[in-house]
């Protein structure tokens, strides 16, 4: 089971993230079973409808995450909100990156985040490019 971490859902729909191919190969395929924090509806509300102005894509992306996510959604209680504290101060990460952190260790899990820095690089999460086959990794997308 796959943790994909907003990041994640957000780069799906972004031509101009890195990670849009293989993210979207993730987010639209039925390779891999997938579940979500209840967290990324509230970061893909921000993200894409508040600050790009973009509400009705934000809200197809929210119903998105339900579908795929199936019973596979995690919502943030006070048990994983104190292991998300104490992932936070143990690793320096935000109390947002520390709850996909906890609710995928909690259910054994596999996070997957396109932030490098905070969750890749220090071997907490993997890229979204890693998560794909070789014989699904998608094709190039040319840049202008």
């Amino acid at each position: 089971m796959l943790l994909l971490d907003a990041s994640v859902w957000i780069a799906a729909f972004d031509r101009d993230d890195s990670f849009y191919g293989s993210a979207r190969k993730l987010v639209l395929s039925r390779a891999h079973a997938l579940g979500a924090l209840d967290l990324a509806f509230y970061e893909v509300s921000n993200v894409v409808g508040a600050v790009k102005g973009q509400r009705q894509l934000a809200d197809r992306m929210c119903r998105l995450i339900v579908k795929r996510s199936r019973h596979n959604l995690v919502r943030i209680s006070p048990a994983l909100a104190e292991q998300a504290t104490k992932l936070a101060a143990e690793h320096a990460l935000t109390a947002y990156d520390a709850a996909y952190l906890a609710a995928a260790r909690r259910r054994g899990w596999t996070l997957v985040s396109s932030d490098l820095k905070d969750l890749v690089k220090p071997g907490l999460a993997i890229a979204p490019d890693k998560v794909l086959t070789a014989d699904e990794q998608p094709p190039a997308e040319p840049r202008p």
